[in-house]
């Protein structure tokens, strides 16, 4: 038996790139929703609260090898779906046992962020629950219903407005390609409107890529209607960006950024004051300036 403490994940365990320097912590096993056609983060897992005893042991734990620890992130894939009293106890945990804790942060769903009033946010937010991580994947109905979001624009929009109302960040990301090559240009100015009227803090863009598992419901879905799904190619790509960012006139600042692996183009910068710059490097690309990332250094 070992000496010294071991905190053992719930495999896979996923968490954003920005966290990947912070203490993780699994308040939730699998996503609460887990229909989305382009995603198979959570396919292997069947979805449970873990038990708050199991969850305090591991803060515990943690705090032995980590005592320092000032950010911390709630695992698995919608810890906000747990209720609020639930996350309420799990929080003052975290506050009681890490002296240094600046920032709780979880992705989140439009729909548990919808669900719970700002009132019991703002309770959240007060217990240092301050950035939640939440996938818009398109502002289009027509795609978000090809793709099972389970969320329309509007509740998108509501969701993003109930994190703000409550002082809580919110960092989303839109998935580059969903709308293959026949439904690109809905997808693009969809998302563009819905960011517009419901900015959040930060924006990042993902590029599609589907695993062998996943593609054939993905690919069925998408074309009940009879429109092929044509796989957008590093060009598409760059256009549904150059589109995007003539599109985005934030009423406030958003931190734009395209760096995530599966990008063929990496970007960064603030929006709306960055979008010229951003644009000429796209202009560059589209000429075949040699800026795109290699394809064996894509990747999710």
């Amino acid at each position: 038996m070992s000496a010294y403490p071991i905190l053992r994940y719930d495999e896979p365990l996923y968490r954003p790139p920005s966290e990947g320097h912070n203490l993780i912590i699994q308040a939730t096993l699998g996503c609460s929703f887990n229909h989305c056609t382009f995603c198979s983060m959570y396919k292997t897992k069947t979805f449970r609260a873990r038990p708050l005893p199991d969850v305090f042991a591991d803060i515990e734990t943690s705090a032995r090898l980590w005592p320092d620890a000032s950010r911390i992130f709630l695992a698995d894939g919608d810890a906000l779906v747990l209720p609020t009293d639930a996350l309420i106890a799990l929080l003052d945990k975290l506050a009681a046992t890490f002296p240094a804790l600046e920032r709780v942060s979880s992705y989140a769903t439009p729909i548990n962020l919808t669900h719970k009033p700002a009132s019991e946010l703002r309770e959240l937010r007060a217990r240092k629950l301050s950035l939640v991580y939440v996938g818009i994947e398109s502002g289009a109905p027509i795609i978000l219903n090809r793709i099972r979001k389970g969320a329309t624009p509007a509740t998108i929009a509501a969701a993003v407005d109930r994190a703000h109302e409550a002082g809580i960040a919110v960092s989303a990301t839109v998935v580059l390609g969903i709308g293959g090559r026949r439904l690109w240009r809905e997808h693009i100015d969809g998302t563009a409107a819905v960011v517009n009227e419901a900015p959040p803090d930060f924006l990042s863009t993902l590029q599609l890529r589907l695993s062998e598992d996943e593609a054939a419901e993905f690919v069925s879905r998408f074309e009940r209607d009879g429109t092929p799904f044509e796989a957008q190619d590093d060009a598409g790509v760059l256009a549904e960006q150059e589109r995007l960012l003539q599109r985005l006139d934030p009423p406030r600042p958003v931190v734009f950024r395209s760096n995530h692996a599966s990008n063929c183009l990496p970007l960064a910068g603030t929006l709306p004051h960055d979008r010229d710059r951003l644009l000429a490097l796209i202009a560059q690309a589209r000429r075949g300036a040699p800026v795109l990332r290699p394809q064996f250094m894509r990747g999710l």
